[in-house]
């Protein structure tokens, strides 16, 4: 991955992970962690909670796969430099939806993945050769599942 695509997919990463399934946290319920969230980044204005939140589940549905998020709230401005098309972002969100733009573009939204595990649901980037990865570490949730599949089948061979 190009410097470019690691910083945009790092970028993505950390908004999409702006919720934990795991701790039962939400970054956007509070609106100070937020703006500290986007000033860390030096991403310009925070934005309404509101339309965050949908950019961001609409993101998280995307890199899971489903189909239709039915969202569609956020303006892009491109602007052309030194010959070349550049977006313009107005707001955190914008910046991060320029981010994932670049991705796609590049070849590289595929290897952006959300962990299975309903108690995960980890958005991570998938580095394998093939992009066959599936849980977001094999050590936590992978080992986890495989337990339980072990176990469920060793209790229904005994029944």
């Amino acid at each position: 991955m190009a410097d470019d695509s690691e910083e945009d997919a790092e970028l993505v990463l950390a908004f999409l992970n702006t919720v934990d399934a795991e701790e039962g946290t939400d970054l956007l319920d509070h609106p100070v962690a937020w703006r500290h969230w986007v000033r860390d980044r030096r991403l310009g204005v925070a934005g309404s909670p509101g339309q965050v939140r949908a950019a961001r589940d609409a993101l998280r549905a995307a890199v899971a796969g489903d189909a239709d998020t039915g969202w569609s709230g956020q303006t892009l401005v491109v602007h052309v430099e030194a010959g070349r098309p550049v977006v313009v972002p107005a707001d955190a969100v914008a910046t991060v939806l320029a981010a994932a733009v670049r991705l796609a573009v590049t070849g590289a939204w595929d290897r952006l993945k959300i962990c299975p595990a309903h108690d995960c649901r980890w958005a991570f980037y998938d580095r394998s050769k093939n992009r066959s990865r599936t849980w977001c570490s094999m050590q936590v949730c992978g080992n986890r599942e495989k337990s339980r599949t072990f176990r469920a089948r060793s209790r229904d061979a005994r029944t």
